[in-house]
């Protein structure tokens, strides 16, 4: 029987048969992928998701890395109002949950992430992550890449929820998901997400009312086309120009 604990389907509970802190005696050239990497690590776990649910709140001890290898992740922050502001939509290979290797202790999360569609991913105590860096430097510049990556993810969404007008912000954040989940086709640009209308407002800050009424407005202007919760861009050029 699958365990389930808070959200998490576990379906493989034992570490990677090659694990064991072998990233030294493996040569790590620049051949391997981070994904490589992180799966080989003593304590490696792969984890499924499903849609909403929470993989660490707020508070939650940081012990462990965590690589997504399928699916989207939403990390928020959650201020003493009770508001919460959305800081990155993660897409497949991303790299989140690394505030106790920046630290060195044991600290405290402070990020909300969410699963914003179903989730698969690799991870591994922050412990075994420390150790393959100080046994091969190659380990620390694939996490720096994923780091990197992280971060220009970041500056885009605040970019986004910089925008005071709604249909500028909804506008940026489409555009957004064509640039990471868009699959280009006869159309225009498929985002390979099923979106809700209530996810796009928790996301960018708005209500599911304004959504709706926004998307019905882009709909009639021939820019997007909706089908059952996937969301296509029929011309990203002229949408952008619209609203810029």
């Amino acid at each position: 029987m699958v365990g389930v604990i808070r959200g998490f389907s576990r379906f493989a509970q034992k570490p990677y048969e090659q694990g064991s802190s072998n990233v030294n005696n493996d040569h790590v050239t620049s051949s391997r992928t981070l994904h490589d990497v992180i799966r080989s690590l003593e304590g490696a776990n792969t984890e499924l998701v499903d849609r909403a649910k929470t993989i660490f709140f707020p508070g939650d001890p940081a012990e462990k890395v965590y690589l997504i290898r399928r699916g989207a992740v939403k990390l928020s922050r959650v201020y003493e109002s009770g508001e919460e502001i959305t800081v990155a939509l993660l897409r497949e290979n991303s790299l989140f949950g690394v505030l106790s290797l920046l630290t060195g202790n044991r600290s405290d999360r402070f990020y909300h992430a969410v699963a914003f569609t179903r989730v698969e991913m690799i991870t591994a105590p922050a412990a075994s992550v420390r150790q393959a860096i100080e046994e091969a430097p190659s380990v620390g510049l694939l996490l720096l890449q994923g780091l990197s990556s992280r971060i220009l993810q970041t500056e885009t969404m605040i970019e986004t929820l910089t925008h005071r007008d709604m249909s500028s912000r909804l506008v940026s954040f489409l555009l957004v998901l064509c640039r990471d989940f868009g699959v280009p086709g006869e159309k225009g640009i498929t985002i390979d997400l099923r979106l809700s209308h209530q996810g796009i407002a928790e996301a960018i800050g708005s209500t599911r009312v304004t959504i709706t009424r926004l998307l019905g407005d882009l709909r009639n202007s021939g820019l997007v086309h909706i089908d059952r919760k996937k969301i296509t861009v029929l011309d990203p050029i002229a949408l952008a120009k619209r609203f810029n």
